[in-house]
């Protein structure tokens, strides 16, 4: 073998060490997954497609737990006062994550988070729902003849901040539903850390936070903004 040829391999062995040192080098946070979607608290509420609320009561505001964060006044006697974004693919797969604290001033149950299908009728409705119900918060999935399937319960108390991720594949009947609160994944009624069920139906899908349910007292939510993302780990990032 020639000088020169020798050289040239020395190189390329040389150059093909370096790319696999760089590659293993990769930090976490780049290799963590990519954020998808998120609303900016410094933007605003033109960040989501839509608010369903009475103006003046969705807003930003300073927590001092969690910086500035979303804060969604029902007061008493409307029906909702929740965000809407952003429209969903069938089929996909995706991260859900965020923190939120809630004040309900009566025993009447709220939504505070859906996955909402259109049209309502003749419909799942609302494939999947968190809601809160006399300190208790519960998430359940709706199948396509819109009978609820009951999944998860915790106790809660007002203003106080929990911590949600889904990670949900969209499907009308094959779809699929993972649950962390507070960090810690759970185990479904079901017995499985997964349910196969209903979390897409209709022509159109799109998410809500917020508080949904005509009641007889005030209620507020206030919650960090969400964020969608390919991994667990980028999804929860920043609640």
């Amino acid at each position: 073998m020639s000088l020169l040829s020798h050289r040239r391999k020395a190189a390329a062995a040389a150059a093909v060490a370096t790319f696999a040192i760089t590659w293993a080098g990769v930090t976490p946070s780049s290799a963590a997954g990519t954020v998808l979607w998120t609303p900016s608290t410094g933007k605003g509420p033109s960040s989501f497609s839509a608010v369903q609320c009475a103006a003046g009561n969705f807003g930003v505001v300073k927590d001092s737990v969690k910086g500035s964060v979303w804060h969604a006044f029902q007061a008493a006697g409307e029906e909702r006062c929740e965000t809407l974004s952003p429209d969903l693919k069938e089929g996909d797969t995706f991260y859900l994550g965020w923190s939120s604290k809630m004040d309900v001033k009566d025993t009447e149950s709220r939504y505070v988070f859906q996955l909402k299908c259109s049209p309502s009728t003749d419909t799942a409705n609302h494939p999947i729902e968190i809601d809160i119900l006399n300190g208790r918060l519960r998430l359940q999935e709706w199948d396509i003849n819109h009978a609820s399937h009951s999944l998860w319960t915790a106790q809660t108390a007002n203003n106080t901040w929990h911590s949600y991720a889904l990670k949900i594949r969209l499907g009308r009947t094959d779809g699929t539903i993972d649950f962390w609160f507070d960090g810690v994944k759970q185990t479904f009624t079901t017995g499985s850390g997964t349910f196969t069920g209903t979390t897409w139906d209709g022509d159109r899908n799109y998410l809500k936070w917020g508080s949904y349910h005509l009641s007889s007292g005030d209620a507020t939510n206030t919650f960090t903004s969400p964020v969608m993302a390919t991994t667990l780990e980028a999804a929860t990032a920043g609640s």
